[in-house]
């Protein structure tokens, strides 16, 4: 899956056995770059060799342990499906690999836990998007960033009308077989040709509920905007079916097939991008109306503390900067301290990181903009 959920980022935060290996890098689709994927990742691999070895793991187990990672280097169809950017986690018991729509600097780290933080700017609440572009014919949905988009592969959801209502076909085969006892005609099979799977409301409602439940699992951790592609008269049939809280007004116009997954983010960030400038300018102005209240803070212990319990409802943090300390759970301390970088912990991205798992939003601005001039603020939800 290449959907960073709340729960896969749980499953990374969580205790694991062992050394934790973080492999990140950039990839390229198409293109002389594009054939230098898998080169560029199985240098990275041996770099990773490297320091298993220099921190205590035996070469036979670096062997076992690396192999599910060294599996993708000939691995033709993962290769084909990159997006801007690919990370991967290895310890025991536990393989990972995220192709997202973020260019992700070359970077291994080898711990006792997973390095995430190159995985923030797509926890901030203004930064991802999705398309999901509808026609009778073709079903596409995308992940979208500011600067980058990928096609995501859907499962469980029918690839066009016709396919739909043969599901809803053979969903009446099924019941109606179930409950007549004694057969009959009301088991015969129910099936449409010509005028019948013309697109009327009822028809296209059918294809839309399916395309919604098959998204419902897919998205059911995210709060990400929802942006529609498709002819016009298409959106409101596919509102009604919606069930995702997040989904946008208006949409993108036209029938989106042979659209480049390019030009469909050109078109989307028309809509998304004043959506999120827009939760932005709310957020940094409902921090300044609650200063002096107690619902506000710029001080980093403060913070850490509220995002472990989830008390934050808005958290800013300034893009690019670092705070480094220590966080104690058992006493619920946080030590603040600039000589402990190499062996410390970012309390910024400790705070992002908890802000997000416990639902709130979380901004990540130029320093410039940060509310108080800060590197860390925050509205506190009580």
């Amino acid at each position: 899956m290449n959907i960073l959920s709340q729960e896969e980022l749980k499953t990374l935060l969580g205790k694991q056995q062992g050394l934790c290996v973080s492999i990140f890098m950039p990839t390229f689709r198409t293109g002389v770059e594009g054939q230098q994927n898998q080169i560029r990742f199985r240098n990275l691999l041996r770099r990773a060799e490297e320091k298993l070895l220099a921190g205590g793991m035996r070469s036979h187990e670096i062997k076992d342990f690396l192999e599910p990672a060294q599996a993708l280097i000939g691995n033709v169809l993962f290769w084909r499906r990159q997006s801007d950017g690919l990370a991967l986690f290895r310890s025991t018991g536990m393989f990972r690999s995220f192709c997202l729509p973020e260019a992700f600097d070359e970077l291994i780290a080898v711990a006792d836990h997973f390095h995430i933080k190159p995985l923030l700017p797509l926890l901030s609440g203004d930064s991802r998007f999705y398309i999901l572009a509808l026609s009778q014919k073709e079903v596409r949905f995308l992940e979208g960033t500011a600067h980058h988009v990928q096609e995501i592969e859907l499962e469980s959801v029918p690839k066009s009308l016709a396919e739909a209502l043969q599901y809803d076909a053979l969903e009446k085969q099924v019941r109606f077989r179930s409950g007549s006892g004694g057969g009959g005609d009301r088991s015969a099979m129910v099936s449409g040709h010509g005028a019948d799977i013309d697109d009327t409301k009822e028809n296209l409602l059918k294809y839309f509920r399916l395309i919604d439940r098959g998204l419902h699992d897919l998205l059911r951790d995210e709060r990400a905007p929802l942006v529609l592609a498709g002819v016009e008269y298409l959106f409101p049939i596919y509102r009604e079916a919606n069930t995702y809280p997040r989904l946008l007004e208006g949409g993108i116009g036209g029938n989106p097939k042979g659209v480049s997954a390019e030009g469909l983010h050109r078109m989307a960030m028309e809509i998304a991008g004043p959506y999120f400038q827009k939760a932005e300018r709310e957020a940094v102005a409902q921090y300044r109306q609650s200063s002096g209240t107690g619902l506000t803070s710029d001080d980093t212990r403060e913070i850490v503390l509220a995002a472990f319990h989830g008390r934050v409802g808005q958290l800013f943090v300034a893009a690019g900067r670092q705070r480094w300390g220590f966080y104690n759970p058992e006493k619920g301390a946080v030590d603040i301290n600039p000589a402990t970088e190499t062996t410390g912990e970012d309390l910024l991205e400790i705070a992002a990181i908890q802000t997000f798992l416990n639902g709130g939003a979380v901004f990540i601005l130029p320093p410039e903009a940060m509310p108080d001039a800060r590197d860390l603020a925050a509205v506190f939800r009580y």
